[in-house]
Parts: structure tokens; sequence; C-alpha cells
């Protein structure tokens, strides 16, 4: 097997990559494409792609998606601290390695190999990247349980987070999910809905193959408009939409909101048979209500009426638990090259584990159905 170093997915066959990605969107071939050749990552933008690929006999056996970054943003596992305290000591933080999906926190395969010797490999491969770039540390965000193990055996030391999920257990309509609330939640979404329909809203769910040009850029346009209020640049352009909406339309939802004939709001999302995953939305008009039925509730009937059998919001937001979401573990691993300060990071992670899990039990004493699903409480012993 021979290691290379490659900074265009490009330069990779999309056959060969897709064959190790399988079915998540977001590791796909089109979308790391459009990401990099919309300008959206590249050196530029502080995304220097430094593609770990193994070949055996000119096949491609395993990749990792990995950036040099020189910046902390579109992560959303938050290590501004251990940057500033790498500052306060004369350190530098910047430049480090990260291995993720660009502004996306969904959960999934980081190591892309088909066998657990190759996925080795990768693991001490990045680690040795690291240590000849002479980079501060090497971060893997979002790798499913397993992988995230096997980076623990090779040194990394893991972090819990949490996110809430919509499961459907194979609702017929979306009365039949209400039906499964307790009274108190049930009522409060009834609210909300009748709410958006007092208002004259009226929404469209459009697949990718029948997104029109005007379309994309009126969500764009709610898109900017709603970063622009929160004095938060977008991390992504039309020119990144467009893109995917050429080459992977079989995997694109959008919703767009209307009211008296107006268009005021958009929600765009990526699914697969079992996934689908809310991702960027925006407004033009605030109503009460308009978010959650946006984001959440024309999601919801989509996973209802094509059999999805979970839909995941993204990062944070206990407000989603009241509305059907239970919380669920995600993991980062991480790799610091400093001793003192590898030492430092392993003992915070240990205290805040133990914080997590007791969040989790907390929020799994709050769950909105009438009969609880199978307990996802966390055993705290040892913590």
């Amino acid at each position: 097997m021979s290691i290379k170093i490659i900074e265009s997915i490009a330069d990779i066959s999309e056959a060969q990559w897709n064959a190790l990605a399988g079915s998540n969107p977001f590791l796909s071939h089109a979308f790391l494409r459009a990401l990099q050749e919309s300008g959206c990552t590249t050196p530029r933008t502080g995304w220097e792609a430094q593609f770990l690929t193994v070949w055996q006999d000119n096949l491609l056996a395993g990749a990792m998606p990995i950036y040099r970054k020189h910046h902390s943003y579109g992560e959303f596992v938050f290590d501004w601290a251990w940057a500033e305290a790498y500052q306060q000591h004369g350190l530098n933080y910047y430049p480090k390695l990260l291995c993720a999906l660009p502004f996306t926190p969904i959960t999934g395969a980081r190591l892309l190999a088909a066998t657990a010797e190759v996925r080795i490999q990768l693991i001490r491969s990045a680690l040795q990247m690291a240590q000849e770039a002479g980079v501060s540390s090497l971060h893997c965000l979002f790798p499913d349980e397993n992988q995230a193990l096997e980076m623990q055996q090779e040194g990394m030391m893991l972090r819990r987070g949490v996110q809430f999920h919509w499961q459907n257990p194979g609702y017929a309509d979306f009365d039949a999910y209400l039906s499964s609330l307790r009274q108190d939640k049930r009522k409060k979404i009834k609210h909300e809905r009748r709410k958006v329909k007092e208002a004259n809203i009226f929404f469209e769910r459009i697949r990718g193959e029948n997104i029109s040009e005007a379309q994309w850029d009126f969500f764009f346009q709610c898109y900017t408009h709603t970063h622009s209020q929160y004095n938060s640049p977008p991390s992504l352009n039309l020119n990144f939409f467009k893109r995917i909406g050429a080459t992977m339309p079989e995997n694109i939802l959008l919703i767009i909101a209307s009211r008296s004939g107006k268009q005021i709001a958009s929600a765009f999302n990526l699914f697969n048979r079992d996934v689908l995953y809310g991702r960027s939305w925006g407004t033009l008009e605030y109503h009460p209500g308009l978010h959650f039925e946006t984001c959440y509730y024309q999601a919801i009937e989509f996973c209802i009426e094509h059999k999805i059998a979970t839909f995941e919001g993204g990062a944070q937001g206990e407000h989603k638990l009241a509305r059907g979401f239970l919380p669920i573990t995600t993991w980062s691993a991480h790799w610091l090259a400093h001793p003192q300060f590898s030492r430092a990071v392993e003992d915070f992670l240990k205290r805040e584990t133990g914080n997590i899990s007791q969040y989790i039990n907390e929020l799994n004493d709050s769950n909105p159905f009438k009969c609880q699903p199978v307990s996802n409480k966390i055993n705290l012993s040892g913590f």
C-alpha cells in the first residue's frame, strides 16, 4: 500500500471515492468537489485540502477528508478555549489538521476504508502527517462511534457531544406522530402549526431535479438575509448550491414558504434512503412558528411520506426536545503535539464527559413521548 496526500478531490476518481464513501451525501465526491470548486474550501478561506489516501495496485483503498486549518470556524466542535490557552502561553495553535466535513455537523464515517487494517493505516498516517507537518494538533469531528474508538486505540483523545435527532418508527402520517406525544407537547405543536396556517402561509417541498434557477436564487436570498441579521457571514455561496443542485439532485429537498402568493422563507435539506439532514434556512419575514414549520414539521412530514427513518436537525437546540427530537451522543477525536497541553486537555475531557453524560440523562427525563422509547440513558459509573 502507498500513501498519497492529494489537494484536489477532482484528482481522485469519483467512482472509487464514492465506493468507499457510501450513501452519506456529505461524503460524496460531488459535495466535496462543489465546496472546493465554488471557492468555499480553499486556502483563501482557511480550508487547505490535504486529502489523505491509501492506494493498492492503483486502486483507492482508503481516504480521509483532511484540511489544514488556520481558524476554527465551520466546525461545530468548539476548541476556541484551547487556541486561546496556546496564545496565552506564546504558542501557535494554528495551523492545525482537521478531518471533517466542512460546515457540517453530521455523524458518519471519517475513515473511508473497507477493512480495519486500512482504517488503522489511515489513523497512523494522519498522526504521522501531523507530526511531520509540525502542526499543533489533529482533530477528527463527528466520526461514528466505532471509528472514534479505533482512533482512541491509536492514542487520540475522545470528546463527547450532544445532538437531537427525530426517529420514525413507521408513522402513518403526521397525526400518528402527534398522537405518540404527551398532551402538552402535542398541544404546543398544533398551536404552532395553526398560527402559521392562520397567517395564510403555504409550503412547497421541491426535490432537487425540480428546483428552478429562480428558486435557488430565492433560497440564497433568504440564507444570506438571515445570516446578515446575526452578523454572521455565510460560509456557502450560490455557486456551491447550484453546483450540487446540478450534480446530486437526487439528494436535495428545498422547502419554500409563501404568504399570499409571495415567497417569504426557505429551508435546504439533503437526504438519502435512511436519513434526512436539515442544513440551512432563511426568512425575509418574521411570523410566529414559521421557523419550526419550515425547518422541522415540513421535514418530518417528508420523512413520514418517504419512510425515512431519521431526521437530523443540525447542531445544538434543546428546543427540539419538545418537538420529538431525542438526544444522541456525538464524538470527536483529538491529538495535541504539546505534551503538557495534551495532558491538560485530557483532564478537561474527563470532566466534560461526566457533565455531558449527566446532561443527556436529564434530557431523557424530559422525554416528550407518552411511552418512552428504548432508554438512551448513560451509565455514569466511572465518571
